[in-house]
């Protein structure tokens, strides 16, 4: 018996998708409008989350930050089962993951962190990333289960909250790169160019495929031999900065790039690789 608490975009469709798996799932929501829209799939939906969670061998959560999760847990504490393992894909501090797996295993119980890179979608159709790390024990007798959740199980080796800092990791990344893809079409929109052709353009030009070169320029160390001078780099920035002030759009990421780059050229480094901006976060 599985019980899922927190019946987000994430969460429902997980439920949806253990469902269509043959899985029996019992379903808590603080809303419970969420839950009871479960139930269309099989699901058994609870007022109230000690019910919910009393016969639970596993329980799942899909929840909002830390404190939530405390809060959550708290509330189902009282009706556990002994031995219960809870499985928390909600992305919180490494602080609380390593916390909690720690209490609750003073408490008689595991605690697996196992946050995804998994959208609504993906949860339906038991796609994506699901990362672990902690005691491999515990990890080698839950992935099975967790596989037919995700595409990709993810372990990240022994060290408790590690797989909490690498999905706080690749947040950062995606908030990085969705605020450069925004400030692409705003420079876009101040030389009136359409986000069509921008399309057209990255259809044919795949910058993505830089990633692993540019990872590893960045932490080799050596700058030393460019294929881009900062200086270089720079001016196109001031060019970017330019066109937007002229066509009237503001760009959010660009003028505080600009800034680090004086910065390294200040320093020295302005016949470097541009990537010397990113010599602190490796040295």
């Amino acid at each position: 018996m599985i019980a899922f608490l927190g019946m987000g975009l994430l969460g429902a469709n997980f439920v949806r998708a253990m469902l269509s798996k043959g899985e029996q799932v019992n379903v808590w929501n603080r809303t419970e409008s969420k839950a009871k829209a479960l139930e269309q799939y099989g699901a058994k939906a609870f007022e109230n989350i000690a019910e919910a969670v009393r016969d639970a061998d596993t329980i799942h959560l899909t929840l909002k930050d830390d404190t939530t999760v405390d809060v959550v847990l708290a509330m189902a504490s009282p009706a556990l089962k002994p031995g219960v393992t809870i499985v928390d894909h909600t992305t919180t501090s490494v602080d609380g993951a390593i916390r909690r797996t720690a209490e609750w295993k003073e408490r008689g119980f595991t605690y697996v962190h196992a946050p995804v890179f998994m959208g609504p979608p993906n949860a339906l159709e038991s796609t994506g990333f699901m990362l672990v790390s902690g005691d491999q024990q515990v990890i080698a007798r839950m992935e099975p289960a967790l596989a037919k959740m995700t595409g990709t199980v993810i372990n990240f080796g022994e060290e408790t909250g590690k797989a909490a800092g690498m999905k706080l990791i690749g947040n950062n990344f995606l908030v990085c790169f969705t605020a450069g893809v925004a400030d692409t079409l705003s420079l876009a929109k101040a030389l009136h160019i359409p986000a069509s052709d921008v399309a057209t353009l990255f259809e044919s030009w795949n910058p993505a495929n830089m990633m692993k070169a540019r990872l590893q320029r960045i932490a080799g160390g050596d700058y030393s031999k460019p294929s881009w001078e900062l200086d270089m780099a720079r001016k196109d920035t001031g060019l970017f900065m330019e066109a937007a002030e002229k066509g009237g759009t503001k760009l959010a990421v660009i003028p505080a790039i600009a800034a680090e780059m004086d910065r390294w050229i200040a320093k020295g480094h302005g016949k470097d690789d541009w990537t010397v901006i990113g010599k602190d976060a490796v040295s």
